[in-house]
């Protein structure tokens, strides 16, 4: 049977069509708002809860999902839609995007792959709870056992009585097409994995039993909110129940599962996701070097740099869980012998027994300029244009990334010739070109902010090894940061870890990422709140973490207004249903 027959297959229950892949793509870019609840009054307070949010899953989201529900093994193949990145935020900006037809093709055909794996003969030993009675012919029973199972775990809340029967239907008629139960069924499943419920993480509404005309996430939304936020996934059997049972609707049962999920090792998975995202590290995907001026540098110490970076965050902030400014400051890292030779470190490729091993701690010396991870090649190679260092773009990345300052974008007609050009006899310097630079009053305000603190990283070339002339020229790494003059790096480092801004922007993000929305005004006193709890309990990420996961603000939402689009029927039954002849 042809893939074109294939995706003719439909089934049809009480006038609606489950759609094998193919044809589910049409589904999916109509009614993919949902949301449920009576309108209502608002809470009445300082704090306004805001309507839900709907955020697709991003990339490294569905990979963890896919991981998670049917192991790592599972090849994901194809290319996912681009995240968006909104309010310094990947996790902002997936409540403001789509889906494209040629992005819904792609996850269709990803959908196809991922589940032709999980019941092949190798997977279904371990995905299928039954048998079917004769391999070439339906079973409705094991097929529904398997689908609702399954979709459990997808959809992150129990399939409804009809999507069960409609995915069970389309098993069958695709079963009797191509007489194999578990390619009739894999194209079932790959319906689901195409599927709104899927793709999109949905906040559906209850009244709040307790507070009349208020509104809180449902049990299955606080259980998928939680299980992002802490873990980067699909929430896990335990947390399933507890949102059957109620507990999550209790203090005390919120309180258990928060520290058991924070007790995980799946943790660091979660922690790991906020700091790619607040630190963009997304941009390594894209960053090259030029090969003649920095021959040492390449993918693969591109992808230590990143990893280099991130084991250093787990190591302080998790297994030691010391205070999140020493990041700034920490001489403590990892790393391996493609990073020594850039921090010009001897790393030796065998562990302490002998064995070989490829990351090794390390801490750089009082006299070794490395200190705190801005000195990291994650950030002077990944703030650096290919050929050369940037003062400016990696003031910038300090101002916008690590303190949440905006700082707004060049005039258009600005000529950059005097910056770009190295090999100037006349500004031998980046402090000498910049310096000529900001003669242009439209320039200056902009690369006041900038300029001062990127000059301090100038010792560091465009691939961040270390140097102490420009062009036979010494390098002058001082300046001022908000009118505190510091003499070089270690003492800007100093200055930026003792910053407000830099806890503030911490906590601003963390809270933003959580809820994948960003902070209005009328929520300043909680997020002030927070973060003064945060300083007072010695900056530890794990309390900050846990105190947004168990705070009421954190599941509060409003109800669904008129600006969304309202579903009459179940929200996951509306979304399966057919487009065909609607137009749409």
């Amino acid at each position: 049977m042809s893939m074109g027959g294939m995706a003719k297959i439909k089934a049809r229950t009480k006038g609606r069509v489950a759609l094998v892949p193919g044809l589910v793509l049409a589904v999916v870019t109509t009614s993919l708002w949902l949301g449920t609840g009576n309108a209502g009054e608002t809470h009445k307070g300082d704090y306004i809860p805001r309507e839900p949010v709907m955020r697709r899953l991003t990339a490294g989201q569905y990979r963890n999902v896919i991981s998670d529900i049917f192991g790592p093994d599972i090849q994901i193949g194809g290319r996912l839609e681009p995240d968006l990145r909104e309010g310094g935020l990947y996790a902002v900006g997936a409540g403001h995007v789509s889906i494209t037809a040629a992005g819904m093709e792609q996850y269709d055909q990803m959908a196809r792959a991922i589940a032709a794996q999980v019941l092949d003969e190798q997977h279904r030993r371990m995905t299928m709870p039954c048998e079917p009675a004769d391999i070439g012919a339906p079973d409705d029973a094991c097929a529904r056992q398997f689908l609702t199972t399954t979709g459990l775990y997808l959809f992150r809340r129990p399939l409804t009585a009809t999507q069960a029967d409609v995915y069970v239907a389309a098993a069958n008629e695709a079963t009797k097409i191509v007489d194999d139960f578990y390619h009739g069924l894999s194209l079932s499943l790959a319906a689901m994995l195409s599927s709104p419920q899927f793709l999109f993480r949905q906040q559906i509404t209850e009244p709040e039993p307790d507070r009349h005309g208020q509104f809180r996430l449902d049990a299955w939304s606080k259980a998928t909110q939680l299980s992002f936020f802490l873990w980067n996934s699909t929430p896990d059997t335990l947390l399933l129940e507890a949102a059957r049972g109620g507990e999550l609707n209790d203090l005390h049962g919120l309180d258990q599962q928060v520290r058991r999920m924070m007790a995980s090792p799946r943790l660091e998975t979660g922690v790991r996701a906020f700091f790619i995202d607040n630190f963009r590290f997304s941009e390594f995907e894209t960053l090259t070097k030029d090969a003649r001026l920095f021959p040492k540098f390449g993918a693969s110490v591109a992808a230590d740099a990143r990893e280099q970076t991130l084991r250093t965050i787990i190591d302080l902030l998790l297994h030691r869980q010391e205070d999140y400014r020493k990041l700034f400051t920490t001489r403590k890292t990892f790393l391996t012998p493609r990073l020594g030779a850039i921090y010009r470190v001897p790393v030796s490729h065998s562990g302490p027994n002998g064995a070989p091993e490829r990351w090794r701690p390390h801490e750089f010396s009082p006299s070794e300029p490395n200190i705190g991870i801005l000195t990291h090649i994650s950030f002077t190679g990944l703030h650096s244009p290919p050929g050369r260092g940037s003062p400016t773009i990696r003031g910038k990345a300090m101002r916008e990334v690590m303190l949440c300052q905006l700082v707004p974008a060049p005039p258009a007609e600005v000529p950059f010739d005097i910056v770009q050009d190295i090999t100037n006899p006349l500004y031998k310097t980046a402090r000498e070109r910049l310096t000529a630079h900001r003669r242009e009053p439209v320039c200056a305000g902009c690369h006041n902010l900038m300029d001062p603190i990127g000059l301090a990283l100038e010792n560091f070339d465009g691939a961040g090894e270390y140097r102490q002339f420009e062009n036979g020229v010494p390098i002058d790494p001082s300046g001022e940061f908000d009118t505190l003059p510091f003499r070089d790096f270690a003492e800007l480092s100093e200055l930026i870890a003792g910053s407000r801004a830099l806890s503030s922007c911490l906590v601003n993000r963390l809270l933003s990422y959580a809820r994948g929305r960003g902070i209005d005004h009328d929520e300043r006193a909680w997020v002030e709140k927070t973060e003064s709890l945060f300083i007072d309990g010695g900056y530890r990420l794990p309390d900050l973490m846990r105190r947004i996961a168990t705070s009421d603000d954190f599941y509060r939402v409003a109800a669904p207004g008129t600006s969304k689009i309202a579903q009459e029927a179940d929200p996951q039954d509306e979304a399966i249903k057919s487009s065909s002849g609607s137009g749409q």
